[in-house]
């Protein structure tokens, strides 16, 4: 995919957005509940602070049994990344600059430079059960147990790591990624595709801003923590796990060759709203320019479908790779 065609898909989203700004704001219902993701913004970033350095230094040094609410900040993991999802495409505020830089802002605390995620799951979107099926090798060139501990090592978190160690990148210059780019393009991934956006001039200075940012903030947050950072990798390793199990919970087994193929997942309606309407996944791969708030009722003017519940979803992505038929 050229450059120029994901730029034009972006715009294409985004005049989607603006469009049904224009729609929404002459009727009002919409606003109301737009303002929310301004509140949930400033609970994220204060959880997030909360985490990195008010728990160490100030509740910390009172007992070691405030380390528990570490836990809350594990689970907090998927809304958190909804957020930072919502931004992506562009549906988290008004005004695109504004967005992306609540984008960034939340892409820093995650641990991971905005710029390189929005590409990553722009590319998803687009070569989703094509370039992009994470759990299928083909038989012809490799076998299950071949694949099967990269499949298990990213699924146990794994693909976090990687979204983290992401922020080396930033140290290459433009010429090295496009020849990365190059080397690890392939049919059967969108990693070449995601180096080449990197390497983009307007891209990659972002990229390198947040990629320090995040070695700054979290280097200050684990000399804060002091002798308890053993907690705050514990935590990060948790949110590892929440990502990674999450990301191809979605997709697993479903048909290949089907960009728009994605599960909507059962479970609670009050987990539904704490994860952002995350699970009605089926519905935002058709619908990518709807705002999380809005995914129920158009689930529900589709024929409310669940495909699975959650936790089974999440759960047989343990069964490991699937043979290419």
């Amino acid at each position: 995919m050229s450059r120029g065609r994901l730029d034009a898909n972006e715009g294409s989203r985004m005049t989607e957005v603006r469009t049904r700004d224009r729609i929404r704001g002459s009727r009002g219902p919409a606003r109301p509940a737009r303002a929310i993701n301004g509140w949930l913004i400033g609970i994220a970033v204060g959880l997030a602070l909360f985490q990195m350095f008010l728990l160490p230094l100030v509740l910390l040094p009172r007992g070691a049994m405030w380390g528990w609410t570490l836990v809350v900040m594990v689970l907090s993991t998927t809304p958190f990344w909804s957020l930072i999802h919502e931004a992506i495409h562009g549906s988290l505020i008004r005004g695109r600059g504004a967005n992306d830089a609540c984008g960034r802002v939340l892409g820093v605390l995650y641990g991971s430079p905005f710029a390189m995620l929005k590409a990553g799951h722009l590319l998803h979107h687009r070569y989703s059960r094509t370039r992009e099926r994470t759990e299928i090798y083909d038989p012809a060139t490799s076998s299950w147990v071949q694949a099967a501990p990269g499949y298990y090592l990213r699924l146990f978190g794994g693909l976090y790591l990687l979204e983290v160690a992401a922020v080396l990148l930033a140290v290459l210059p433009a010429s090295v990624l496009r020849r990365l780019g190059r080397l690890m393009d392939a049919p059967d991934s969108v990693t070449g595709l995601l180096f080449e956006r990197i390497a983009q001039a307007r891209v990659l200075g972002r990229f390198r801003v947040d990629a320090a940012a995040i070695v700054v903030l979290y280097a200050a947050a684990f000399v804060a923590y002091g002798a308890y950072g053993w907690m705050l990798l514990a935590a990060l390793g948790g949110r590892a796990l929440v990502i990674s199990l999450s990301d191809n919970a979605y997709h697993y087994g479903t048909e290949l060759d089907a960009p728009l193929e994605a599960m909507n997942l059962r479970t609670l309606r009050s987990l539904e709203r704490f994860a952002l309407s995350f699970n009605l996944h089926g519905v935002h791969h058709r619908h990518p320019g709807l705002r999380w708030y809005e995914l129920r009722a158009k689930f529900l003017d589709e024929g409310g479908h669940y495909h699975l519940g959650w936790a089974t979803a999440a759960a047989r992505q343990i069964r490991g790779p699937i043979k290419l038929r």
